[in-house]
């Protein structure tokens, strides 16, 4: 598979819910640095799984609208539109954010992120 494939596929719809599938794309050293609105944060593998989790806790639907995704060797770029449904209201669909991330991949799992999102 290639990295752009593995991308992709961690983006696919609800995979950010599942905190054991969201493990399994992780390199064990994966580290992931990110404007947001709060601030620069940077994460490491246990904190992206437990973001997962309390995210799993608030929505029941998660999907990316992707329009764009580029790849050069062995990192990916990917822009994209953050949309869920809330556990409270869960026939609407809401944006989260919009997300433009670079990933650098490393034994086919995700291993360096560089991620900025915008409310």
């Amino acid at each position: 598979m290639s990295a752009k494939e593995i991308v992709e596929k961690f983006y696919k719809s609800d995979v950010l819910l599942e905190k054991d599938t969201v493990n399994s794309f992780l390199h064990p050293e994966v580290t992931l640095e990110w404007h947001s609105s709060k601030g620069f944060l940077t994460m490491n593998r246990e904190q992206i799984i437990a973001l997962s989790e309390e995210l799993s806790k608030a929505y029941v639907r998660s999907k990316h609208r992707i329009t764009h995704l580029l790849e050069e060797g062995n990192s990916v770029a990917v822009r994209y539109s953050h949309f869920v449904k809330t556990v409270e209201n869960p026939r609407e669909e809401m944006l989260l954010a919009h997300f433009m991330v670079i990933w650098e991949l490393k034994d086919d799992k995700l291993y360096r992120g560089y991620q900025m999102s915008q409310l």
